[in-house]
């Protein structure tokens, strides 16, 4: 079975935000690693980037809810929670780049850039005008083209 990058990332959304209300680094850890072994290759490249975002999004959701609309409790509440994590989150973004690789996220990056190229349309040929002048914000056109000016 696989997903596509949004299927995984909320998988990795639901596991983390379980996890921050048990053990929330290594949660994060398996659900970094499942939802990279579940997504489809050509996906892996936007997975890769985002679990220690998702992590983020779900700790600031499970700190917003529950510090009482105290500011200093959510402060708090966050810095713990991200600092308790950070070997975790280190450890699960490392992992997961590595079976990320192992993978073919290179084949990934490769098609995705070749994807981009194809997208990227020829730029218009539009005459060019001189600057306008300082001092004026009006709507118009000052100047000529280039194309029209007499050669000297």
């Amino acid at each position: 079975m696989k997903v596509t990058a949004r299927g995984a990332i909320t998988l990795l959304f639901f596991v983390c935000l379980l996890g921050q209300f048990t053990l929330p680094g290594p949660f994060f850890l398996v659900g970094a690693l499942a939802a990279v072994w579940l997504v489809n290759p050509r996906d892996l490249l936007t997975l890769v980037v985002s679990p220690p975002l998702v992590f983020f999004v779900s700790a600031l959701l499970v700190e917003g809810l529950g510090s009482g609309g105290s500011l200093q409790s959510f402060g708090l509440g966050m810095f713990t929670t991200l600092s308790a994590a950070a070997p975790w989150l280190f450890a699960g973004s490392a992992l997961a780049l590595g079976l990320a690789w192992y993978r073919g996220l290179p084949q990934s990056v490769r098609a995705t850039r070749e994807d981009m190229k194809t997208r990227v349309p020829e730029p218009r040929k539009s005459k060019e005008f001189d600057a306008e002048p300082e001092g004026y914000f009006e709507p118009r056109v000052y100047g000529t083209a280039k194309e029209e000016r007499p050669q000297a």
